[in-house]
Formats: C-alpha cells, sequence, structure tokens
C-alpha cells in the first residue's frame, strides 16, 4: 500500500440543536476565553438563527462580537476588515458561522489576527506560519465541507480568485448543527449539494492523493447526499434529510481535505469570476462534461462509484461509468437549477477567456485523472454551452 497522511478537525459534534450550547462547548474546550468574534453574512443574520447560539455565548460569559460583512466568494477587503474587528475587540477566538464564505473569512481572521503574517503571504501551499486564534466552525448550509477543510478561497481582483491551503486551517472544533440549514431555499439546498457531491466524486478519482480514508468517506459522503438532496430540496424542513446532507457534505470535506478536487473545480472557478455564479451552480453546469472528458481514465472508479447513486445496477464498466454521468443529470434536472452556460449568461464568445483562465488552476488540474489541455478547456465548455 501507498504511504499516505490523513488530516482533519481534531473535534466535531454532530447533533441536532447544538448551536444552542455554543457557549458551553467554548467555555469547556477554551476555558480561558472571553472574548469572540462572530463571522458571518447579513442574510444569516437577519434569519435570526444566529440569535439562539449568540445568546449561548453570553450566557458562557463570552464577550462576543458580530462581524456579519460577508458576501459570496469573499474579496480581500472583506478578509482585512474582520482582521481590523478581531483586532480592535483584542478578541481570543473566532468563530465561523454560515456557509463556505463566512467558514473561509473565519479562517483566515484566525491566522492574520495575531500579526505575524500578511494576507498576500498566504497563498499558495503551505504558507502559513505561526499560531492562529482558537478556531470553531458552524456550517449553515451543506456544500463546502469548509467546517473540517484545510483551504480558503478569497478572490483577489475583478475575476482572479487565490486559494490558502495549511494545516494551520482546519479548526479546533466543528459543530454540526441541521436546524441551521433548515432556512435554505430550494435552489441553494441544491447548488450546495451537487457541490459537496462533486467533492465526493472528485476525492475518490483524484489522481495524486486518493487513499483507503479518503475513499470510505466519498463513498458514504455519496450515499447521503444522492439519498437525501431531492427530498430536502422539496421538502426543507424535512430534519432527517437536512441531517444526511450536513453530515455528507463534511465527509466529502473531509474527503477533498485529503485527496484534493481537479478539473471540474478548476473549470467552475472562471465561471464564478467571471460571471458571479455561484460556486456550487458553476461545479454543476461543468460537471457532466468533465466527467465525460474523464471517462477514458476514470471508468472504474465511475463504475465503482455509479453503485453508490444506483445501486444494484448492472452492466458492463463504461456503461456503469456512464449511468453515473446520467445520474448526476438527472439530480440536477430534478432540482431544477441552472443545466447550461447560456442560462447563467454566458456566450460562446467568453470561452476562450473562460478556457485561458481555467488554465491557471494549476493546482486542480494536477489532481485531475486525465490531462486538461487549454483545448481540451475550451471544448468542455463548448458543451456546456
Amino acid at each position: 500500500m501507498p504511504a499516505f497522511q490523513f488530516r482533519t478537525v481534531p473535534h466535531l459534534i454532530i447533533e441536532a440543536g447544538a448551536s444552542a450550547q455554543l457557549g458551553a462547548h467554548i467555555a469547556h474546550q477554551f476555558p480561558t476565553v472571553r472574548r469572540a468574534l462572530l463571522v458571518t453574512d447579513a442574510g444569516f443574520l437577519r434569519t435570526g438563527l444566529a440569535d439562539v447560539p449568540l445568546h449561548s455565548l453570553r450566557t458562557a460569559g463570552i464577550d462576543v462580537r458580530v462581524f456579519s460583512d460577508v458576501q459570496a466568494d469573499p474579496p480581500e477587503a472583506i478578509v482585512l476588515a474582520g482582521v481590523a474587528q478581531a483586532r480592535m475587540f483584542h478578541v481570543e477566538l473566532i468563530i465561523g458561522l454560515g456557509g463556505g464564505s463566512s467558514l473561509d473569512v473565519a479562517k483566515l481572521v484566525a491566522v492574520l489576527a495575531p500579526g505575524h503574517q500578511d494576507l498576500a503571504q498566504l497563498y499558495g501551499i503551505g504558507n502559513v506560519h505561526g499560531q492562529r486564534l482558537p478556531l470553531v466552525q458552524l456550517p449553515t448550509t451543506a456544500g463546502t465541507g469548509s467546517e473540517v477543510t484545510q483551504i480558503a478561497i478569497v478572490t483577489t481582483g475583478a475575476t482572479s480568485k487565490m486559494g490558502v491551503v495549511a494545516p494551520q486551517l482546519y479548526a479546533d472544533l466543528a459543530i454540526l448543527d441541521a436546524g441551521l440549514t433548515l432556512g435554505l431555499p430550494p435552489a441553494v439546498t441544491a447548488a450546495t449539494g451537487i457541490d459537496a457531491m462533486v467533492h465526493a466524486i472528485e476525492a475518490y478519482t483524484s489522481r495524486l492523493l486518493k487513499n483507503p480514508f479518503s475513499d470510505m468517506l466519498a463513498m458514504q459522503a455519496l450515499s447521503l447526499l444522492s439519498g437525501n438532496l431531492l427530498t430536502a430540496c422539496r421538502d426543507g424542513c424535512n430534519l432527517p434529510a437536512r441531517e444526511a446532507m450536513l453530515l455528507g457534505a463534511m465527509l466529502a470535506g473531509q474527503a477533498f481535505a485529503n485527496a484534493p478536487v481537479a478539473a471540474v473545480h478548476a473549470l467552475a472557478y472562471p465561471i464564478g469570476g467571471l460571471f458571479h455564479v455561484p460556486h456550487g451552480l458553476s461545479n454543476a453546469l461543468v460537471l457532466p462534461h468533465v466527467l465525460r472528458f474523464n471517462l477514458s481514465h476514470a471508468a472504474p472508479l465511475y463504475a465503482e462509484l455509479a453503485a453508490v447513486v444506483r445501486p444494484g445496477i448492472t452492466g458492463s464498466e463504461e456503461a456503469r461509468a456512464v449511468a453515473l454521468i446520467d445520474a448526476m443529470q438527472d439530480i440536477a434536472l430534478a432540482t431544477g437549477i441552472a443545466r447550461s452556460l447560456r442560462e447563467v449568461g454566458i456566450a460562446a464568445s467568453d470561452l476562450d477567456r473562460l478556457a485561458d483562465d481555467a488554465m491557471l488552476q494549476t493546482r486542480l488540474l494536477g489532481n485531475n485523472p486525465r490531462v486538461v489541455t487549454r483545448e481540451d478547456a475550451r471544448a468542455i465548455y463548448a458543451a456546456a454551452l
């Protein structure tokens, strides 16, 4: 067996209603903490779902400040504003509460607040040095898995994004309370759920770091996600379905944190950056076309995954591999999300620019089962048009 390493968050709490005990959990694990910064977005704050965890923090004697300026695809200025808030109030702990953007910003604020490095020094792999503030993460969408990954994505220009990848970005504690996801609209549920399934599929087929742990997690994640996504979209108050989705997204996050994602994400990032399409939807738009492109190199693995999405499936290896692609398209169709690039405002005249930007994602493309050239990328975008 090839040697491998596996890392994840050291303490996980998966319990409906657990966010109501946030203060008690933090007081138990970090008994000296008295000041915390909660990082979220204004939309989530308006739902009122943050009120109970905030009350629990104050009941536990923790003075908590709220930074709610996070936006989708957060730019550097938002990260730096969060850092300024953390320093102004001399906080001792950072809490991320929200979707992937809020959790990513929380990671970077925890790293930058002590003042050891500037944001620009962090981009790339393994460039974080020194100690961060303690970090607790509570996801409110079942998609990114950011609560258990060592990755944060930042918008660095009008259309460009950069990643920070370092073990210091793993949280100290992640709390999964499915009650926080009950308010998700069907379209967001669908896009984030398919995003999580992409994480599982790409981790299972990652060329470089695929390993027995990541395989096990990816398989279980895909089973939970594919079996519950449509229920969660149709009945957003179905707590068992929401719990299964949240757990599946976390397991997929653990998988791809160790066996990283590949061409689907590489081609999705320019869609989000150039056209401000939500990340999960960007992934969904290119997913079937990247899978078809990879079929010649990943059919055995796709056939194994097909048995998870469509239990009892029979036929040749190639037929089962194609069935995985068909199943993912059927799921997207059933959720009602956009299925072509034209539906999100992309035209044929945009394909060259998308292809050029996709080729900059070398960190991701290197993990793909099949080498992707610039011509390949453009052809995939054309198929998705």
